[in-house]
């Protein structure tokens, strides 16, 4: 137990977080930034038509290799036992680069998820006649909701200081309920829990719209089916644990005040947080699913690059693929 800012906060040893996370940071940050690069080179130079959700999903995808690169400074803050290295103002930036794409994450996916509920339940819809400045000003509107809701953490020291180490945490387990932690909190679990309840409602009446249309030309709802259930997946699998083990620590503070009761809730909330990291890997298989422009230029340049392949085959190894009858080549 320790005092930070006139207020009793609690600090724990976490050998098995400092063993674990930071192989599992670094294998997130190589997949993470190979395929979101993969995504951006195909959204900047083979995208041949650009559409709402294009321009969405490449922001997605730019807040994603952005905040990968802070992974590899996180792992090496969890080997070390949790001791920052790197100064005041690096840690500052790393938090708020942390909360910000885990709000653009959810954010994006949700603006796409919209997108195409408009574009398949309601396809008369003028937003759906709506250009791609709508788009972009629906993106700076996100980015700018987003820098509202988490800016803050620009503004303070987040330093902890326990057992000669320097913690660089936003989510200090402190006695007490401050108006910035508890605003810290709220955000934290609204931000999942009101986009959860837009991308279930889309997905249920795109669903709905699948089994009442007898004729789907090109296949345009079962595509915007498959995309919806891979936002689900992406929003259970990477949001929904850390925002519970995040309320069971907010329930936890109303009963006790004493950090003997907080080790096992903190442990699960910094064991959950590495798969909300986890989204920037599983967000370009969304890419995939969002449209048949996306998936069809990718299918085109793989198609390339492996007909270029073929085509520098060596010839003597085409050769001796041929088929032989009595060991004469025919």
């Amino acid at each position: 137990m320790n005092s930070f800012q006139d207020t009793v906060c609690c600090a724990f040893e976490s050998p098995i977080l400092d063993r674990v996370l930071p192989p599992i940071l670094i294998l997130e940050f190589m997949f993470g930034l190979m395929g979101n690069f993969v995504a951006l080179w195909m959204f900047i130079f083979h995208m041949d038509t650009w559409k709402p959700n294009a321009v969405y999903l490449t922001h997605l995808a730019v807040a994603d290799s952005i905040v990968l690169f802070c992974l590899p400074f996180r792992a090496d803050y969890y080997r070390r036992g949790k001791h920052w290295l790197y100064g005041d103002v690096p840690c500052r930036i790393l938090l708020f680069l942390l909360a910000a794409n885990r709000a653009a994450g959810i954010f994006f996916l949700t603006a796409v998820a919209v997108d195409r509920y408009f574009k398949i339940v309601h396809p008369m819809n003028r937003i759906n006649r709506m250009g791609l400045g709508y788009a972009l000003w629906v993106s700076l509107g996100l980015w700018f909701l987003i820098f509202l809701a988490t800016g803050y953490l620009l503004a303070d020291e987040h330093f902890f200081f326990n057992s000669n180490r320097t913690q660089c945490e936003s989510f200090n387990i402190c006695m007490g309920f401050s108006p910035l932690s508890t605003w810290h909190n709220t955000f934290y679990v609204v931000q999942f829990f009101l986009p959860t309840t837009i991308v279930a409602f889309c997905t249920i009446r795109i669903t709905w719209q699948l089994r009442i249309r007898t004729v789907d030309k090109k296949g345009k709802i079962k595509r915007a089916v498959q995309f919806i259930l891979a936002v689900a997946v992406i929003f259970i699998t990477c949001f929904f644990p850390s925002t519970i083990s995040r309320i069971a620590v907010w329930i936890l503070k109303v009963w006790y005040d004493e950090c003997s009761y907080f080790k096992e809730a903190n442990l699960a909330f910094y064991t959950s947080v590495c798969f909300t990291y986890f989204n920037s890997v599983l967000n370009p298989v969304v890419y995939y699913f969002s449209s048949p422009a996306f998936s069809g230029t990718f299918n085109k340049v793989l198609n390339k690059l492996l007909r270029r392949s073929d085509d520098k085959k060596d010839p003597a190894d085409l050769a001796d693929n041929i088929s032989t009858v009595d060991g004469r080549r025919i």
